[in-house]
């Protein structure tokens, strides 16, 4: 276990439950998916296409309600943990739900997040200190107080004089008799200046004793001659003095906890003082790639698939601030799976497919046989619906089981692992913001949609007139089915729709993408 984790409350685990070999599940119903066509988005790509089996339906309905076979133990559900408002039934020991009642049973969207989030918050704290320059990218485990007053003393904002008292100005030699380079930053204190003298200082210098102000170089002129500065703007008390204590008092909060550590926050962190800073450790995650059908190089041929998860998802939770291991690929192997689970001693395990009810979908089973708390067990969301959140016993790792459907897959990030990371890394929860959307949009006639986006400004003519849009409005993408990567590569957000789908015009809630703001809002060919 990584350090700190071996003290996590085992909350949520249930109690082990007797394996379920494959033989003993029902077979899934995968009309759907090997006939080519998505039973939620209509005409989709072959399974060749998807990223998953063409015997997986890991995010058609019909693939996630097939009825078990007689004896098929669920994983337990907590009676109180925060899984409950997913509609299981805690006290049910035996039989799994039926076809007709897996859909109902299945959690809310928002409330599936809020829950992957509370139990991200919930997780013992744990912090680390570090040396400044290897804090980039980390979180902040406290508050960042000031250690000095900021500046430190009083400074010259300018190249320039400094003066004192009413002009015209003796010019002197300045500090140590340095002549023109006069008061230089860096230096000891300079001696007080006699009033009606000036002296030549640079930008970051200290002010000397009884200064009036500072004149900049442009706005002086200055008489060899008789030895005497003239100002040629007037002269304000005070002007290009930077005082002692302007942006900070020592001991000021200048960062809440749970900051995440920029450049800027690092040279923040040096101005006032810090040579190391307490930080959270970014969340270690383990990445479990499922699927006998997949290749990880050339193109798919006799039935096997290029693999577009274990590419994708490392690189997209390490955009979330975490730190992760090199992808695991094994197969349809519930041996292997189970090893892997209860071996890990990562903070979170993501696995990709093997959620639905197949014969080789053995995520569920081997939860069940290890005693794992399941905590969600499929979410009112297309696509996703089949993704899993829960908790390995003994405090051991959280897991969330992706579908293995690409898109599919990505809502599963979005709606669980995000929230959750976002909890066992400190980081502050975003806060929702809502988007006027262009076009109108369909929904599904149950659950939430997730809808690739990008950001656009309205032209002139406009669209719609919701508040606060700020002429900004977000347009859908088409090739958004669950097995397609093309609208999500090209989408800088996700649109939450809602139940029933939405009008041209209509504000929708916004999730953003990690990466979205380094990216140019381009349309391209995807729209």
């Amino acid at each position: 276990m990584v350090a700190g984790q071996s003290s996590r409350e085992p909350r949520f685990v249930a109690q082990s439950q007797p394996q379920v070999g494959a033989s003993e599940q029902s077979p899934r119903q995968s009309a759907g998916h090997s006939s080519g066509r998505s039973s939620e988005h209509g005409p989709g790509p072959s399974a060749g296409s998807s990223g998953g089996s063409p015997h997986r339906s890991s995010d058609h309905s019909s693939g996630h309600s097939a009825p078990p076979s007689p004896g098929h133990s669920p994983v337990q559900k907590p009676g109180n943990g925060p899984g409950n408002g997913s509609g299981h039934d805690s006290g049910r020991s035996s039989g799994q739900a039926p076809a007709r009642d897996r859909r109902r049973q299945a959690t809310a969207w928002r409330e599936a997040r809020a829950l992957a989030a509370r139990a991200g918050r919930g997780a013992a704290p744990r912090t680390q200190r570090l040396p400044l320059d290897r804090t980039l990218g980390h979180v902040l485990a406290e508050p960042l107080a000031a250690l000095t007053d900021l500046p430190s003393f009083d400074t010259s904002a300018m190249d320039g004089w400094v003066v004192a008292g009413p002009g015209p100005w003796v010019l002197g030699k300045g500090e140590g008799g340095s002549g023109e380079l006069g008061i230089l930053a860096g230096h000891s204190t300079p001696v007080p200046l006699p009033d009606g003298a000036g002296v030549r200082i640079a930008t970051g210098a200290r002010i000397p004793a009884n200064a009036t102000a500072v004149i900049r170089s442009e706005h002086a002129h200055v008489d060899e001659a008789k030895g005497l500065l003239y100002a040629q703007r007037q002269v304000v008390p005070g002007q290009d003095i930077r005082p002692r204590g302007q942006e900070c008092r020592s001991g000021d909060q200048l960062l809440p906890a749970g900051t995440l550590v920029t450049p800027a926050v690092l040279g923040l962190s040096a101005a006032a003082g810090y040579d190391e800073l307490v930080t959270v450790p970014r969340p270690r995650v383990d990445v479990l790639v499922l699927g006998d059908e997949l290749l990880t190089a050339g193109l798919p041929h006799d039935g096997l698939i290029r693999d577009a998860l274990g590419p994708m998802i490392g690189p997209w939770l390490r955009a979330l601030g975490t730190e992760v291991s090199a992808p695991r690929r094994l197969g349809d192997d519930a041996e292997a799976l189970q090893h892997a689970l209860t071996t890990s001693d990562a903070d979170l395990v993501i696995t990709t497919g093997g959620t639905a009810a197949g014969p080789v979908d053995h995520v569920h089973p081997v939860l069940a046989k290890i005693g794992a708390g399941l905590l969600v067990d499929g979410v009112a969301v297309r696509p996703g619906h089949p993704m899993l959140l829960a908790r390995l016993p003994s405090g051991g790792p959280y897991l969330v089981g992706l579908p293995g459907n690409p898109l599919a897959a990505v809502s599963g990030l979005l709606t669980l692992a995000e929230p959750l990371l976002r909890g066992l890394g400190g980081r502050a929860s975003e806060e929702p913001y809502r988007v006027v959307v262009r076009d109108e949009v369909h929904g599904h006639p149950h659950d939430t949609r997730l809808v690739p986006v990008i950001h656009r400004v309205r032209s002139t003519e406009g669209v719609g007139s919701g508040a606060g849009t700020g002429g900004e409005h977000v347009v859908p993408l088409h090739y958004n089915g669950p097995a397609m990567l093309r609208g999500i590569a090209a989408a800088d957000g996700l649109a939450v729709v809602p139940p029933g789908g939405v009008r041209s015009g209509t504000e929708v809630e916004i999730l953003d993408l990690p990466w979205a703001s380094a990216t140019p809002w381009t349309e391209g060919c995807f729209t």
